[in-house]
This record gives C-alpha cells, sequence and structure tokens, in this order.
C-alpha cells in the first residue's frame, strides 16, 4: 500500500508541525484536535513558518498555497478514517495515547498504518490497546518538525518488518534521516538530552551561573546550537518533566529524577515559548534572540 493521506491526531506545536513537513512533501494531510481553538492556532502558526521558508528563498509562494491547500482541518476523528498512515501527536499522556490507539484501531482498516510520535512511552505498551498490534510503530519527531530533518524510528515488539520498512520510507521521502531505536525509555534522544537538560536547571537552582551565562556556556564551549535552558522552553517545561517523569519511573535512576525547580516552574505555568515565559521570559525578548 502507498502512503498517499497521512492523519495527525493532536494540533499541537508538534502535530502542527509534522503536518506542515508532510504537506510540503507532496502529502494529503487531516489535522484532527477535538479544540477548535488549537486548529485555528495550528493554521496560524503553519502560516507564519512557511511565510520564513519564503523569505529564506528555500519556498515559493506557489508552493506555500499547495502545502496549505493539501492540509484539512477537522474536530472528528473519523476523518482520518481513509488515511494510509495515522501518526498520533497528543500530550505525553500515557491513557490518553492508549485511548487513541484503541478508537484508531476500530476506525481504520487493518492495512492502515497507526505510528506515535511519542518521546518516552513504550510501543509495545501503547500498541496493546490495538487489535493489530503488527502495524504500530513509533516515528518520533524532532521540535520545530519542519526544520530538524531526523525521524527517530522505534518499533514495538510485534511491529512487523514491512510496517517499519514502509515507517522507513515515509519518512525518508520527508527528505529525514531515520536512525532506528530499541523500544526502550526515551528511545535514544531524550535518553541522552534530558539528563543534560535537567543538569542545566540543578545548575541554575543551585546558583552556579545565570541562565544566559550557562546556555552561553555550552553554546560556546560545546557548539551546541542552542543552549539546554532555551531548547527547554522551545520543547514545553510540561513536556519536559513529562519524559523525565517516565524515565525515572521506567529506569529506576535518580539521574532521571526532575529538579525540583523544573516542577515549580510547570506548577506556575511557566511553560517556555508557548506560554510566553519559562527560563526566559519571551514577551521581553524576541524568541529568535535564543
Amino acid at each position: 500500500m502507498e502512503i498517499i493521506k497521512v492523519g495527525i491526531v493532536g494540533a499541537g506545536t508538534m502535530g502542527a508541525g509534522i503536518a506542515q513537513r508532510c504537506a510540503m512533501h507532496g502529502y494529503m494531510v487531516v489535522l484532527v484536535d477535538t479544540n477548535p481553538e488549537t486548529l485555528d492556532a495550528a493554521e496560524a502558526h503553519i502560516q507564519k513558518s512557511l511565510d520564513r521558508f519564503i523569505e529564506k528563498g528555500t519556498l515559493s509562494p506557489e508552493g506555500r498555497l499547495d502545502a496549505l491547500a493539501k492540509i484539512h482541518r477537522s474536530t472528528e476523528l473519523k476523518q482520518i478514517s481513509d488515511c494510509d498512515l495515522v501518526i498520533e501527536a497528543v500530550p505525553e499522556k500515557l491513557e490518553v495515547k492508549r485511548e487513541i490507539f484503541s478508537e484508531l484501531d476500530w476506525m481504520c482498516p487493518p492495512e492502515t498504518i497507526l505510528a506515535s510520535n511519542t518521546s518516552s512511552f513504550s510501543i509495545t505498551r501503547l500498541a496493546l490497546s490495538t487489535r493489530h498490534p503488527e502495524r504500530v510503530l513509533g516515528l518520533h519527531f524532532m521540535n520545530p518538525a519542519p526544520l530538524i530533518d531526523f525521524v527517530e524510528l522505534v518499533r514495538g515488539k510485534e511491529t512487523s518488518e514491512e510496517v517499519a520498512e514502509k515507517g522507513k520510507q515515509f519518512a525518508r521521502s520527508l527528505a529525514c534521516e531515520v536512525i532506528e531505536s530499541k523500544d526502550a525509555p526515551g528511545f535514544i534522544i531524550n535518553r541522552v538530552l534530558m539528563p543534560m537538560v535537567n543538569e542545566a536547571i540543578y545548575a541554575l537552582e543551585a546558583g552556579v551561573a545565570s541562565v544566559e551565562d550557562i546556555d552561553r556556556a555550552m553554546v560556546q564551549g560545546t557548539h551546541q546550537p542552542v543552549g539546554p535552558l532555551a531548547l527547554a522552553d522551545r520543547i514545553g517545561l510540561d513536556v519536559v518533566l513529562s519524559i523525565l517523569n517516565t524515565l525515572h519511573q521506567e529506569l529506576a535512576d535518580e539521574r532521571f529524577r526532575p529538579c525540583a525547580l523544573l516542577a515549580e516552574y510547570v506548577h506556575q505555568g511557566r511553560l517556555g515559548r508557548k506560554s510566553g515565559k519559562g527560563f526566559y521570559d519571551y514577551e521581553k525578548i524576541s524568541p529568535t534572540k535564543v
């Protein structure tokens, strides 16, 4: 079966970004979210992102219109029932994801590939919510999805070889490099990245240096494109906390215990760029500065 139409469940930062990337590479996309306001925000975000591609000279005005025309928005999950591939991109809450996979399993034909963009949960565990675990896999895109040409592919215990291969071909058709990870907590990226981000927060809490100096030191001293605290703001501090909690619980390792300052910021609603304030205050500075 050829993948022509892609369904995206969840129109947040990742869902919108994945939808945009798929549309820019010729796929018909159905972007679903139960919240109409989230869908409106996703459309506005996609339009601005496409405008930046035009400004850089990597997309024509006609290409922008074509990409937007390929994305259909809906608040009804049933609209993705005829998609060849469905990617779940809802917040990192295991029970919510499992419920969606259960619904998708009954709604979509057996040949439809079901993928999760989860950054930490077991694909095998998600697949247990379906009658056809062999068609479930992980396709973990990086944020921002339209800009980062990389996908982490994860096979569940029952994922078929055919589905895994189609997943790889699909990601490559989006001009992404694909690296396969074992179905282990955090996979590759977050197993390595989250302890670094967490340690940067511990350093801030201990007064080792300011937010700006911690990030500047890591950018200049290790040639990272963005500092760990600015990166946490970009990912979303609630997402970072969720991933760390999952790693800590699944691996029973104190290395992954979330810093109390991170939990406090999330409690305060300081979630990063999406809330306007995290480690940086985006109402006072341009997001492009960090």
